[in-house]
């Protein structure tokens, strides 16, 4: 069984080895462990302390191109390079090095193929009243959206099988986060989550520079992931509002008419009308929109075949060569 640890790593030369040095060396269940850094962009010396330290592992971009991008890079890396398990973690030290192994004992046991390290957010100190309540407020939607029960669904604190990781898709191009457990709960993955402690803070984060804009941000995607993986459902709701109150202003005009006022009443059958059309254009983007959500499962699994047969004839090979 091998375990590979991977960070997403923008300028983090400060705060990159204490991170490496938190995380363990050995663990139960694990044959061997591999870490690999993602080197988004860096202009510090991020790949010389890594390398230094003994970092089996870079990917590397010359330009920073975000956390999304770079967590799926750092996917395919360690899948290229054999892991059974993949471990995310952050640069800054944010999450106790000793809980991976809590954090990968569900997937050791067979009971799950994604776990999320749930931090004890009321009680961390450096956490803002306000950024608490819209943690907890964010979590909640992402449940809503994914039909799970992760509460801490930001955490970048989580472990994948081999399996899982082949599977996951982020197509947009702000965090990972919140989008692959939306798409883990609605393509039924075994997901679950775990407690997990957080160390002191020793940078201030980087993937937003306010709250508002952070949230902003995170219910755009998870509503465009809901979107991708429920279209119809959230079209459907999307048109019940201007369907209803065109049949209400329809019904206003009718009622109106059979008491021999309808001649000035005209303009809310003119308005119902348009209202119940807009609805019913609405409710067929839905049904247009379903129909593509089909065509995306089929490409999905096409890539999950594809790059289970490239992952596994690059596995093939490393034996090859070991053996001779």
């Amino acid at each position: 069984m091998k375990l590979i640890i991977q960070i997403p790593c923008y300028n983090e030369a400060e705060t990159l080895e204490i991170a490496l040095n938190d995380l363990p060396k050995k663990l139960d269940g694990v044959d061997k462990i591999e870490y690999l850094i993602i080197n988004d962009g860096s202009q510090d010396a991020t790949v010389e302390v890594a390398r230094n330290w003994g970092v089996q592992h870079v990917v590397n971009f010359k330009q920073n191109k975000g956390l999304a991008k770079g967590f799926m890079a750092g996917l395919d890396g360690c899948l290229r390079n054999g892991a059974d398990i993949i471990v995310n973690t952050d640069a800054d030290n944010q999450y106790c090095g000793e809980d991976i192994q809590k954090l990968i004992q569900p997937i050791l046991d067979g009971k799950a193929d994604m776990v999320i390290g749930a931090r004890p957010i009321d009680e961390t100190e450096h956490f803002s009243f306000i950024k608490k309540k819209l943690q907890h407020l964010g979590s909640w939607a992402v449940r809503k959206a994914s039909n799970t029960d992760i509460p801490d669904a930001p955490s970048g604190f989580r472990a994948f099988s081999r399996e899982a990781a082949m599977h996951i898709n982020v197509v947009n191009d702000y965090t990972y986060t919140l989008e692959t457990i939306v798409q883990a709960g609605r393509e039924r993955m075994a997901i679950t989550s775990v407690p997990i402690r957080t160390n002191g803070e020793l940078r201030p984060s980087r993937l937003f520079h306010s709250i508002w804009g952070y949230v902003k941000k995170s219910m755009l995607t998870i509503l465009r992931a809901y979107m991708m993986y429920k279209p119809l459902k959230c079209f459907t709701y999307l048109a019940s509002l201007p369907t209803l109150l065109g049949i209400g202003y329809a019904i206003r005009f009718l009622i109106y008419y059979i008491m021999g006022n309808g001649s000035g009443h005209v303009q809310s059958l003119i308005l119902g009308c348009t209202l119940i059309i807009i609805g019913f254009l609405t409710f067929m983007i839905g049904l247009v929109a379903d129909v593509i959500a089909a065509n995306r499962k089929i490409l999905q699994d096409t890539q999950y075949h594809t790059r289970r047969a490239e992952y596994e004839a690059i596995l093939q090979e490393t034996c090859d060569g070991i053996g001779r």
